[in-house]
């Protein structure tokens, strides 16, 4: 019987409404999805009715929270006009090839993480409330209690979908113990996303070890395969270059085209990750990169951002999150000739300093810009952009980083949602839950039934 090259590329995933058929590549301690293809698009794709976490035309439907610390400078933040007439102030000049595929979104609050009764701790309560919209209890022993994010909640309807429910980033340290701000657990501070009231899903800080979650074997036995690998400086693409070839002559030529994009950006992220592990150099101050981990602040940045972009554009997940950093970090930005640490300038009042405040929003801001106009460059299967089908928030939880205020938080919603969303626009809530908008964003995921979360008092409407 003739012998099918391409079987073991297949993968069958049951989803809601129906069963979606996934490709990989295969070989020896290697597994890489292929992106979505036209060529394998089932003709009734564009007829078929919208499921969950997909577009109304059926493609791939994703969201993730990309956090980052200690608030915006706000004279530099917010941009002048309204509506559709709106100009871009300082911060956000790097998204101005992009304006017409965001939403900026003002005056929306987190009420619980305000101090109340619990005093002092503002930064570990902006990242714990961020995506759950809880009151975080108060306490740096093993009793925390905060509540389930938004993004479980959507990967708990969606995440049977793909080969991971949810992705968990981080370009922070990881820390699950300990007494961090004011009284509160670490756990607070370094975790975005909760499985449980008491369980957080801790990020991966390593691209390394994120490469290979995504393309290592999910079987034990891929272990040593990826272990000889390594040992012998191959790339992860060698291994699957026989499955490669028989995939590449199933193809149109457009597809090709598509598939050899995609094949050359694993290749040069692998290089990239293999530089960083052999690269040595002066450590930050006070900082010891681990293996895997790049001593410049803004290539880790831009890793774990196109890894992110890897997992999306093969629909290895729909959900995510990264942490760029724990909010009342102090990391010093040497990249950019500014010494002094992030939080110790927030809280001073001069003039310079500000603007040196301005200069490190400016400079997260461009590396989510760039994030932004790959997923803007990357081709999805119903010939939209995977940003296109996307829903992407850009936030923290801290408003003006000196007073630690939490209302009229810094929010930028990228990404159309697969057209069910106005971009475009600088647009203001009033004074709304951001919760709220997190109900809106589980509407475009398919995903009914949920009528609260948080503190939300219903639904962000106009987006």
């Amino acid at each position: 019987m003739k012998r099918n090259a391409l079987r073991n590329s297949q993968a069958r995933v049951r989803s809601h409404g129906g069963t979606s058929r996934r490709r990989f590549l295969k070989g020896v301690g290697a597994c890489i999805a292929v992106p979505s293809l036209e060529t394998f698009l089932p003709r009734s794709l564009r007829a078929a009715a919208p499921a969950l976490a997909t577009t109304p035309d059926g493609a791939p439907q994703r969201m993730a929270f990309v956090y980052f610390p200690n608030g915006a400078q706000q004279d530099n933040w917010f941009p002048a006009g309204g509506g559709r007439e709106f100009v871009l102030n300082k911060t956000m000049q790097p998204l101005e090839s992009l304006k017409d595929q965001i939403q900026i979104i003002g005056r929306l609050d987190h009420i619980n993480a305000t101090p109340g009764p619990d005093g002092a701790g503002d930064h570990a309560r902006a990242n714990a409330t961020f995506l759950t919209g809880v009151r975080a209890r108060k306490t740096a022993g093993s009793d925390i209690h905060l509540g389930v994010s938004i993004d479980q909640v959507a990967a708990e309807h969606v995440g049977h979908a793909t080969r991971f429910p949810s992705l968990e980033l981080s370009c922070d340290a990881v820390r699950k113990s300990g007494g961090c701000d004011s009284g509160y657990s670490c756990a607070y501070q370094f975790n975005l996303s909760w499985k449980t009231p008491t369980t957080p899903m801790t990020p991966e800080p390593n691209p390394r070890l994120v490469f290979e979650r995504l393309f290592g074997s999910p079987s034990g036995a891929g272990n040593g395969g990826v272990a000889a690998r390594r040992a012998e400086q191959k790339s992860i693409l060698d291994f699957v270059l026989d499955d490669s070839r028989a995939l590449h002559r199933e193809l149109s030529q457009k597809d090709r085209q598509k598939l050899d994009e995609y094949l050359t950006g694993v290749r040069d992220i692998e290089q990239r990750i293999e530089r960083a592990e052999n690269f040595e150099d002066v450590p930050l101050p006070e900082v010891e990169p681990p293996e895997g981990i790049p001593a410049d602040y803004g290539e880790h940045m831009n890793l774990m951002f196109d890894m992110l972009a890897l997992a999306f554009q093969t629909d290895s997940t729909r959900v995510a999150t990264l942490l760029l950093a724990g909010d009342g970090t102090n990391r010093a930005f040497p990249q950019i000739e500014i010494p002094e640490g992030h939080h110790y300038l927030t809280h001073q009042r001069d003039e310079e300093k500000q603007a040196k405040v301005a200069e490190i929003d400016l400079y997260y801001m461009q590396h989510f810009a760039r994030f932004l106009q790959k997923l803007d460059q990357t081709e999805d299967a119903n010939g939209k952009s995977v940003l296109h089908n996307s829903m992407i928030v850009y936030g923290c939880g801290i408003a003006d980083g000196n007073r630690h205020t939490h209302d009229n938080l810094p929010v930028i919603l990228a990404g159309a949602g697969g057209g069910t969303l106005d971009t475009g626009r600088y647009i203001k809530a009033g004074s709304e839950p951001m919760t709220n908008l997190y109900l809106s964003m589980l509407d475009r995921m398919g995903i009914e039934g949920v009528k609260r979360f948080g503190d939300s008092t219903g639904r962000l409407r106009g987006i």
